[in-house]
């Protein structure tokens, strides 16, 4: 078998290639945006490597890729299932793999409190390849912080350059990939392939908030197509008020423009939620669900104070529009979509989100249908 380094070349999806004790650490943020914002969230998201995929072209008819993922034990609540590995042949799904080993960090929710037990690095083997040139495609999962170790093939692998148009998407968890089941099935992935299109995901669980870094970070990296759902994380945290938020919209914007003046971008308002629909944040854990074993989210704000500025969904929505309203005056290029057009009243009817917060793997599928149509479809921000 022969052994091939793991650089940035064989890489797509990553900004970053941290080298650790034990292997290389794939990143969504650059070093320099990590050292601006020392959060323990923000650095789990950053390193669970939605989006990112190994490719390279090969003749190998097996490949071993060893990984240590990290996984999360959160204590009282059902165990979470391993993270899936995709591995796509010539742009077909090939097999499905898991890790079952690694690291384990166990959460307390009540109090907060962790602790993480070190394990040991897998061997993955993927088989059943043909001897003829195939493009490989390795999706790592979206959930899971993932640390490679090596990567051996019994034939020579060469990386395979980006030919279609890039595709970066900032949001939340639901762009993250919560409760999708495998890495390409989150909604953004769903859409590149829909689309034709490379994916470069930001969407950070619990961690979207207009953060300045994201913005250089979005301002510095190529992209031809340039999407934002923007607002539920704020909600969640109760960390702004309208008379900042909507100052702190512009800069975010003003910040991308300097390095993308003229790329389609989309700014997408939050789907339907509807405990956050009129009553503020912040969210918080239903504490009744998590001791029946449950995880489910509740929204604790007072709705009597939304007139003196506190965040709800619904004020948020009408705030977005009305900015990209005024700013595409001037910017023919910026374009506005309600996130309900992707799940709204009737979809919540039919499709509830699972824990009050995130949607289901099905609700992924039809985000992506959605999302591509009005994106990508004839009338579209990103049609060619």
């Amino acid at each position: 078998m022969i052994t091939t380094p793991i650089t940035l070349d064989l890489l797509r999806g990553a900004l970053d290639l941290e080298q650790t004790a034990r292997g290389v650490l794939p990143h969504r943020l650059p070093t320099w945006a990590r050292a601006q914002y020392d959060d323990s969230q923000m650095a789990m998201v950053d390193s669970q490597p939605s989006g990112v995929r190994l490719v390279f072209r090969t003749s190998a008819t097996a490949i071993e890729l060893d990984t240590l993922p990290t996984k999360r034990d959160y204590t009282g609540a059902p165990p979470r299932p391993d993270g899936v590995y995709d591995v796509l042949v010539d742009g077909r799904l090939h097999t499905q793999l898991t890790a079952a080993s690694g690291d384990v960090i166990t959460i307390d929710l009540a109090t907060g409190a962790t602790e993480t037990r070190e394990g040991r690095p897998q061997t993955l083997r993927v088989t059943g390849l043909s001897a003829a040139p195939e493009t490989v495609e390795i999706w790592l999962p979206h959930d899971e912080t993932t640390e490679l170790v090596a990567l051996r093939t019994d034939a020579a692998v060469e990386p395979v350059p980006a030919s279609r148009r890039t595709w970066l998407h900032h949001g939340s968890s639901i762009s993250h990939g919560s409760n999708a089941a495998h890495p390409t099935g989150t909604w953004p992935a769903l859409v590149a392939a829909q689309s034709g299109v490379e994916l470069v995901n930001l969407g950070f669980g619990g961690s979207a908030y207009l953060q300045p870094f994201i913005a250089r970070t979005i301002r510095d990296t190529p992209a031809d197509l340039i999407s934002l759902k923007l607002g539920i994380n704020i909600v969640n945290s109760d960390s702004l008020r309208l008379r900042s938020f909507t100052p702190g919209v512009h800069g975010f914007l003003d910040t991308i423009r300097d390095g993308h003046p003229d790329t389609p971008l989309l700014v997408v308002s939050p789907i339907l939620c509807p405990i956050h629909e009129d009553t503020p944040g912040p969210t918080g854990w239903d504490l009744a669900a998590l001791a029946a074993g449950e995880l489910r989210f509740t929204a604790t704000g007072n709705p009597d104070e939304v007139p003196a500025g506190k965040l709800t969904l619904s004020v948020i929505r009408a705030e977005l529009a009305r900015i990209v309203t005024q700013r595409a005056l001037t910017d023919p290029n910026l374009h506005y979509l309600d996130g309900r057009e992707l799940y709204g009243e009737a979809d919540n009817l039919a499709h509830p989100l699972l824990d009050d917060l995130h949607p289901d793997a099905a609700t992924h599928e039809l985000l992506a249908t959605r999302f591509t149509h009005h994106a990508f479809g004839p009338k579209g921000p990103f049609t060619q």
